[in-house]
Order: C-alpha cells, then structure tokens, then sequence
C-alpha cells in the first residue's frame, strides 16, 4: 500500500489532456482525505503488536545515583564526630516474565488488532475503488444531461419559430405560442439545473481526486456488457461471508474483544518474573565509608493478587459487555453485507438486457434522423421534425450511458462485496473510457 500510495503521480491541470478512469484512481490514492485517514491508521495499527509483544520480552534497566553526604554522629547526648563523604551506586537489573496472563492477552489483543487494521485498509481501498468510480461516471452522466437539456431547450427554440410564421400567416394562436413560451423558459430552467449539477459532481470527484479534472475520458460507444457472472447468488454469497473485508473486520473485533476479556480476567491471576542484578556501590552509608560492594542476584518474583476492591470483575463484565456488543455489530454487518450482495446481483443480472435493449432503441433513433433528414429534403418533415428525433436519440442515448455507468458500478460492488475488487478491475473498466 505504501509503494502504491508514493506511485501515484500529480493531477493534471486545467488545458491537460483528458483525465482517464484509471489516472483518477491513482490520484485519490494519494489524495483521498478518508483513504489517507485510512493508510495511516493502519501504520499505526501495525505498532500494537510489536508495543504488546514488549510485555513478554526481557526488560533491562539501568540507574546510576552518586551524593555528597554529611553525617552528624551523637551517642546519647554527646556528640561524636563529623562525617563528609560521597556516596556512589550503581545497578543493572534484568527482568523476564515467566506467567504472565495479562501480557500474554495483550500480545494475542495486539496481533489481532494489526490485522484488523490491516483488514480495513484493505477494505478502505475497495471503497476509494468504488468512489472514484461512481463519482467519475456522475460527471459523465451529467455532461448527458446537460446535453439532452440543451437538445430540448433547442427544441422549443426551434418550435417559438415555426409558431411565429404559422402566426404571421394566420394558421397558428397565440396560445400555441404562449405554450411553447412556457415551455421554452421551463427548459432554460432545466439547462441551468443541469449546469449546476454537472457542477456539483465535478466538485466532488475535484475533492476525491485532489484536483482541478478537466475534460474526462467518455464511455467508448462500442462498450458491451460482458455475460452475467456464471456462479450463483449463494456461491458469491460464499464467497462474500469468507472475504469481505468489513466482515472480517468485525470478527476480528469480536476476537479482540474477547482478549480484553482474558486480559481483564488476568488480575486475579498470579504474575511470576525472574530477575537478575548487578549493582556496584562506594561509601553506601556512613556505616560503610570508602567501602565498595559488588552484589550479584539472581531470583523470582511472584505476585499473587488477593483483593482490589471488585475492580477486576467489574472491569471483565465490562468487557464481557464489549464483546457481546462487538458480535452484535457483527451480525449487524453480515446482514447489512448480505443485502447489499442481493441488490449488487440483481442490478448486475438486469443491467445487460436493459443495455441490450437500449442499444437496439439507439440504433433506431439513428435511423429515424436519418430518415427525418432525407423526408425535410423532400419537403415531408420540416427542422422541428428532426430536432424532435434529434432530442428523443439523445435521451435514449442518456438512458443507454446511465445503463451502462450502473452496470459497471454493480460489477464493481459485487466484486468489493465478495472481497475480491482489485486494480485489475479497475483497469479492466478503464479500459472501456476513450
């Protein structure tokens, strides 16, 4: 993730070339706020093992103290003598826990957690994935209808005209013309709603991307919907309960909850460490001037809690309180993924007829304006005739993108679903944007 976060290169400016599917991706890699969020979380995640695993090493230790000292020496009331002295001392201690169950959870606690965090990056980058995606195809989608706003718009320009000269030659009214009026300055309106959201999905993908766009890759008009996946829905639902990420996650949050469990259980139980000192000290006390010593010691320490109020059980029902609180989440989340898996299968099964059928309607609206065409030279169909079937293409041709923008935003959230969405895809579907 790392190499993949520093490979991501600047985003074009204004007047570059046409930012593709695939450049867009690479740059919310390195520029997304929540996928950044996401990576530093997990290198951060990464450092409970290693801070746990600490618990169950050897811990050395060293001090080094010195003094200037003055003694006073009274025996009853009288006074002996006068001592000035420096004191000096020096200790190494080693310590190696031998039982310890609290180090030995919070070890297990932080391999889980590592995992975890790693688990939701994982699950992070699908999902940067899938934002790219669906906010790149928005903008797309709203160039289209703001095209199809403007064809209208035309339209009615078009149609005030005819009703001008009908008019003129007394074979129109003048409601015909307020009509056409009416509309006329209802498309103005829904050119300007259109710009605006145009506007709004450019911002967005801007914020994902980190970046002024430009001009973005079209959808090649020669893109077919691949057959429908051959497993069924209960073999991606398998496979969906064995990968997904975010469930994984929360299984590896039940487990972690339940080391803080045994790690609060801990404190009832006895702790045994092995030490080991060597210590070197001059004129320790005034008992001992100008004498050195050096003490070498090997033992054991054991520990035995006895009593600390009931802090210890309540803090292990607390815990016990997480976990269940965590397998609750979980199944939360299966269910969640689960419905989410059904509604991914099914877009994805009704997508490829419904882009069939809208490729088949395309094809018949280009043939209609080019029969429109050739009856207005033979004086059949006048212009608003032809912008008519002009405007009716390029709804259809709207509603084929939008069919094709929702077909491949469903193969990419069933594959993220099922754990499985990775570059590859992503690239597969960039391939498709000329």
């Amino acid at each position: 993730m790392a190499t993949a976060l520093g490979a991501a290169f600047l985003l074009p400016g204004a007047g570059a070339s046409a930012m593709g599917l695939i450049q867009a991706y690479e740059a919310a890699l390195k520029n997304d706020p929540a996928y950044r969020a996401a990576f530093y979380s997990t290198e951060s995640g990464k450092e409970n093992k290693i801070i746990a695993r600490a618990g169950l090493l050897p811990s050395l230790s060293a001090s080094v103290s010195g003094g200037r000292n003055h003694s006073d020496i009274i025996q009853g009331s009288q006074p002996m003598r006068q001592e000035d002295y420096n004191s000096k001392s020096r200790v190494v201690q080693l310590r190696q826990t031998v039982v310890n169950f609290d180090a030995l959870a919070r070890y297990k606690q932080g391999v889980l957690q590592e995992q975890a965090a790693e688990s939701s990056l994982l699950s992070e980058t699908q999902q940067v994935a899938l934002r790219v995606v669906g906010a790149y195809v928005e903008v797309l989608f709203r160039q289209d209808q703001l095209a199809v706003a403007k064809s209208e718009r035309d339209t009615y320009v078009e149609r005030m005209k005819v009703n001008d000269r009908m008019y003129a030659k007394g074979e129109g009214t003048r409601t015909d013309m307020l009509e056409t009026r009416a509309r006329l300055d209802v498309s103005e309106a829904a050119v300007l709603e259109a710009q605006d959201q145009l506007n709004s999905a450019r911002t967005t993908l801007e914020g994902i991307v980190g970046g002024p766009v430009g001009e973005l890759d079209r959808l090649a008009p020669q893109f077919r919907s691949r057959p429908m996946e051959t497993q069924s829905f209960e073999e991606w639902k398998r496979i969906a309960l064995d990968n997904n990420h975010e469930i994984r996650t929360r299984r590896l949050t039940v487990d972690i909850n339940q080391q803080e469990v045994n790690k609060q259980r801990a404190g009832h139980y006895p702790r045994l460490d092995v030490t080991a000192s060597y210590s070197k000290s001059l004129s320790e006390s005034v008992n001992t001037i100008n004498t050195d010593y050096t003490t070498r010691s090997v033992g054991f320490q054991l520990n035995i809690p006895l009593y600390s109020g009931g802090a210890v059980n309540a803090a292990t029902r607390q815990a016990v309180a997480g976990r269940e609180k965590a397998r609750a989440e979980l199944q939360s989340e299966v269910d969640r993924a689960m419905v989410e898996l059904r509604k991914d299968y099914d877009q994805l099964a009704s997508a490829v007829p419904r882009i069939d059928a809208l490729s088949k309607a395309v094809d018949s609206g280009k043939l209609l304006v080019t029969a429109t065409e050739q009856s207005i030279k033979g004086g059949v169909r006048i212009n608003l005739d032809l912008l008519d079937a002009q405007r009716q293409l390029s709804v259809t041709e709207r509603d084929l993108a939008q069919a094709r923008y929702a077909y491949i935003l469903a193969y990419l959230k069933l594959r993220a679903a099922a754990g499985q969405l990775a570059v590859s895809d992503i690239r597969e579907m960039a391939a498709y944007f000329r």
